[in-house]
């Protein structure tokens, strides 16, 4: 059977990260978080003093990158694969709010995406896989039989972030994560390298009133239509 590649771009807090979850194991394909990658390098120059809030070390992150080894292991419990940064599961602690307001910073850096993107690449030249990201159809991988644009408005995601954020035990309002996505969404669409954009050849969803059943729907018949061609 054909394999393919399958892109899924978008804002964040589109769900995208799910969608794509639920995608591959359908298919049974592999799925590579690539924001967990990015989140992976800013929790590192958050633990190594290179960002703060009132700072911004570039010249060191970008000297210390060699020391960054990024993992995916699959956890059978969870039904996913976890990120691992240097052999450490970093899985919940990349998925805070901190993490969340230095990330866009952290990925507007040539070297930090050109770093991710090369490992990105090796991991899906033998097809068979779901990536999604912010230019994962425009940089990463341009030639994708599949390529997905996710979107809903600034409050729906907000919302969904915050319920999820409420329901790992974090305490904070809705307004800061209400202003972490629309900051999110101005630095990452207006970045000089590697800009969130959607794909000519890209299909756009807006998931605002959708379900994640409804979701899967459509991007099974989707992928299985160019599978199957």
């Amino acid at each position: 059977m054909k394999k393919i590649v399958i892109a899924i771009d978008g804002f964040s807090s589109t769900g995208k990260s799910t969608i794509a979850k639920q995608l591959a194991k359908t298919l049974n394909y592999i799925y590579v978080d690539t924001g967990a990658m990015y989140r992976a390098v800013t929790y590192f120059a958050l633990e190594n003093k290179c960002i703060g809030e009132d700072f911004f070390n570039t010249e060191e992150l970008i000297d210390r990158l060699g020391e960054i080894t990024i993992t995916f292991k699959f956890n059978e419990t969870a039904g996913f694969a976890e990120v691992y940064l240097n052999g450490k599961n970093i899985e919940a602690d990349i998925r805070t709010l901190t993490v969340s307001k230095y990330v866009s910073p952290v990925a507007t850096l040539s070297e930090v995406r050109r770093k991710l993107v090369e490992q990105q690449q090796l991991m899906g030249k033998d097809k068979g896989i779901v990536m999604d990201g912010r230019d994962i159809g425009t940089v990463v991988f341009p030639e994708a039989e599949l390529k997905i644009f996710m979107t809903a408005s600034a409050e729906t995601r907000a919302k969904r972030r915050f319920k999820e954020l409420l329901d790992r035990g974090h305490n904070l309002k809705y307004e800061d994560v209400l202003e972490n996505v629309t900051t999110r969404d101005r630095i990452d669409s207006t970045r000089e390298d590697s800009p969130l954009i959607k794909a000519n050849d890209a299909i756009e969803i807006d998931n605002s009133n959708l379900t994640i059943e409804a979701q899967l729907e459509r991007l099974t018949m989707l992928a299985t239509a160019l599978i199957n061609e």
